[in-house]
């Protein structure tokens, strides 16, 4: 009898220790998150050692020749005075009445500015004489509203962001297209889409 009992007892701590085992094996593992990982490969990756542009974003290229015909249509005749402008280029422009002679034009260094990465361009107005003004006041269509200031509002609903209503460097002259990018993404390798993505997009958000 007593060796009948021992063996119920071994037999029973042996169940309890293998049911234990199995427990802390497979039931306490942690729990595989599908959505988390997901989650990470979402997540946009920001390319490295991306080329620099050499000219402008064909978007904002489209957008410049837009404002060009726009502005006429109203009796404004403008010129894209600058576009696309290279590191080296920028820096030469920063240097201007700092370390060179000249009026200081620009606070953005090379790599800084957004004329670097063939987002912005500049504009003036041109009269019929082939004079170039860069006038704020100069009303040549004779509205009553300066032609600046017109060429400006036209700008913003081409999708241009305007300097002239920057506060801590108002920059009258200076458009400029972001696309959501802030110059520390365009340092890191971000860029916008490409031309045909950004207008099949804009496209598509039209029809909505």
């Amino acid at each position: 009898m007593k060796d009948a009992a021992l063996k119920r007892t071994i037999l029973t701590l042996l169940l309890v220790l293998t049911v234990a085992f199995l427990y802390f094996q497979f039931l306490t593992e942690p729990v595989y998150n599908a959505d988390f990982e997901k989650e990470a490969d979402d997540e946009e990756v920001i390319e490295e050692d991306v080329p620099m542009p050499d000219s402008l974003h064909p978007v904002v290229e489209q957008r410049a020749n837009e404002l060009v015909e726009k502005a006429a249509a109203k009796g404004i005749r403008i010129i894209i005075t600058d576009g696309f402008r290279s590191i080296e280029e920028q820096d030469e422009l920063y240097a201007q009445g700092r370390t060179k002679p000249g009026k200081i034009v620009t606070n953005r260094k090379g790599g800084e500015s957004y004329h670097n990465y063939g987002l912005a361009v500049d504009f003036a107005i041109k009269l019929s004489s082939g004079r170039v003004l860069w006038d704020l006041k100069y009303d040549g269509n004779k509205n009553g509203r300066p032609d600046w200031f017109e060429v400006a509002e036209l700008a913003k609903e081409l999708g241009f962001t305007w300097g002239g209503d920057w506060e801590e460097f108002t920059d009258y002259p200076h458009l400029q297209i972001e696309f959501g990018l802030t110059i520390e993404d365009l340092q890191n390798g971000k860029r916008p889409p490409a031309a045909e993505d950004y207008f099949l997009a804009e496209k598509e958000s039209k029809k909505k």
